[in-house]
């Protein structure tokens, strides 16, 4: 017992020894970083000194450090960039005003500028921009080395102006060049309609603004009897991420939707479903493709880990970062990677994208003719034409020095919007296939 106070003394000190120790290490560390901190910050200066005396045109010390900035950002990730006073201005009108534009999303894939998604009804949707197109001009400018802000600068503009894009596309041995006018952008986020002969309700959501979940829940309320729902995602570029997970939220009823982590722990937030969704019970697909991107990888990959929808078409863009716009001095800011999302399972969705349970490419859904029908129909288009030959010959032989004969063509069915007719079921292979697993899916409830 006599030996305890020694032994006690002895452990405190060595206690004592290995806390110096390692408060002398951690120290010598922080030392050692703040030294290689100071060494790199006197190397930036030198660089940019270098620049200001012997750079071959007059730049100042304030231009130098805006393309250092920028091109920091730039080398960080697609998705960060620098808003210098003009591109922060360009930004809040873009948030907050009225602008002429084409209608698409794009981002950088492999240092490319990809556009993941044209919005449906848009002047780029009409023109026949696609999703995956590369554009390797914007006018006669080359998008090489080309930042987001800078192309989208480059394709807002004035409504009713004109624009050309050369797009280079899967498939096409040449460059596409693809004339577009400039609008508003105007577009319907939500719409429904029933499948014709299936009791299958089909929304569309285009895009995920502030009034998704709310047109949604109203549609999936007014047609509460359905035998299941086909959710449609593809082309999607994003938008509010409150609305993916109300969304998400209508179909799951307990659990977490998506995550978000950073750096900084106060950026990290988890968003959870809530009990009382109106669509809980009904076999659900989801269709994504790879214009499908960010909130609507969200959906899609909360639903599928959850195993609440059975997700069908082509693997999704994988845009899975978080932004946020940080000052840099009065009128100037940074657009900054702060997070990534990740999906209830763990996984990311950055660069990976969701991968579909089901693939289905696009195209139409093929359809067996016989022989004698394809002979009948060829026949009767060729007699038809044969026809209009006589009849356009008698009228110039008959009629000649009088006006020619006009023909009123019969007039287009109009399109009846509260359905999606067999007609256009079959022109769309993927649609059919999510119209089929909701069939299955109903017979194993």
């Amino acid at each position: 017992m006599k030996h305890l106070p020694f032994a006690t003394l002895g452990f405190v000190a060595t206690f004592v020894g290995v806390t110096t120790f390692f408060s002398s290490t951690l120290f010598a560390d922080n030392a050692e970083g703040e030294k290689s901190r100071l060494a790199s910050l006197a190397k930036f200066t030198r660089v940019l000194a270098t620049i200001e005396k012997h750079y071959v045109d007059d730049i100042t010390i304030d231009e130098i450090v805006n393309k250092a900035i920028s091109g920091l950002l730039t080398n960080l990730d697609a998705h960060s960039g620098y808003l210098d006073e003009k591109h922060f201005k360009d930004l809040k009108v873009q948030t907050e005003g009225e602008f002429g534009g084409l209608g698409i999303t794009v981002g950088q894939r492999d240092g490319a500028l990809t556009v993941i998604a044209p919005m449906e009804g848009t002047p780029a949707d009409k023109a026949g921009v696609k999703a995956g197109d590369i554009i390797i001009k914007i006018n006669l400018q080359s998008t090489l080395n080309m930042t987001i802000d800078e192309a989208v600068n480059l394709m807002r503009g004035k409504p009713k102006t004109k624009i050309e894009l050369t797009l280079v596309r899967e498939g096409q041995s040449k460059p596409l060049i693809v004339p577009i006018v400039r609008d508003i952008i105007k577009i319907e986020s939500v719409y429904s309609r029933m499948i014709e002969n299936e009791n299958i309700l089909y929304v569309r959501v285009v895009s995920f603004d502030k009034n998704i979940v709310a047109d949604v829940d109203s549609a999936l309320k007014k047609h509460k009897n359905v035998q299941g729902i086909v959710l449609d995602l593809r082309n999607n570029p994003g938008g509010l991420l409150n609305q993916a997970v109300g969304l998400v939220d209508l179909f799951v009823d307990e659990g977490v939707i998506v995550s978000q982590k950073g750096r900084v722990e106060s950026e990290n937030s988890e968003y959870k479903a809530t009990k009382g969704g109106v669509g809980l019970k009904m076999p659900l697909v989801v269709l994504v493709n790879g214009g499908s991107a960010s909130a609507s990888e969200i959906v899609s990959g909360a639903l599928q880990d959850y195993k609440r929808a059975v997700v069908i078409g082509e693997k999704t863009f994988g845009k899975g970062s978080v932004q946020a716009i940080l000052p840099v001095v009065d009128n100037e800011a940074m657009r900054l990677t702060i997070a990534r999302y990740y999906l209830p399972s763990g996984r990311t969705i950055q660069a990976e994208g969701v991968v579909p349970d089901i693939i289905v490419y696009p195209g139409d859904v093929p359809t067996k003719e016989t022989e004698q029908g394809i002979k009948e129909k060829d026949l009767k288009k060729h007699l038809e034409s044969e026809l209009k030959k006589t009849d356009d010959a008698n009228i110039t032989t008959n009629e000649k020095g009088k006006d020619k004969a006009k023909i009123k063509d019969k007039e287009p069915l109009k399109e009846d919007k509260t359905i999606v007719s067999q007609e256009n079921l079959f022109k769309d292979m993927q649609l059919k296939s999510a119209v089929d697993a909701i069939k299955i899916l109903s017979i194993k409830k």
